[in-house]
């Protein structure tokens, strides 16, 4: 194997899904400044808008996850549009 070609930060992290508060924990070496403690340990955590626990296609189910108010933007922007 060649030297020297990985990242040094390569370590465990937390994924979160911030919809649905679901997380699992895997080895990344994405930068991140937050942190969370679970069962005992910190890790660094990374935010996730979407998750296979959140998105529909792995849930079978639509479930709308609206984090930023992007869908009352839409729904007030063209509100009146589809009348005849």
């Amino acid at each position: 194997m060649q030297k020297d070609i990985h990242p040094s930060n390569y370590r465990p992290c937390v994924f979160k899904d911030m919809g649905t508060e679901d997380f699992f924990i895997t080895r990344s070496c994405a930068e991140t400044r937050d942190t969370i403690e679970i069962d005992g340990v910190e890790y660094p955590l990374i935010k996730m808008e979407i998750s296979a626990a959140s998105h529909p296609f792995y849930t079978g189910k639509v479930k709308l996850v609206d984090t930023a108010g992007r869908v009352d933007k839409f729904r007030n922007r063209y509100k009146g549009r589809n009348q005849a």
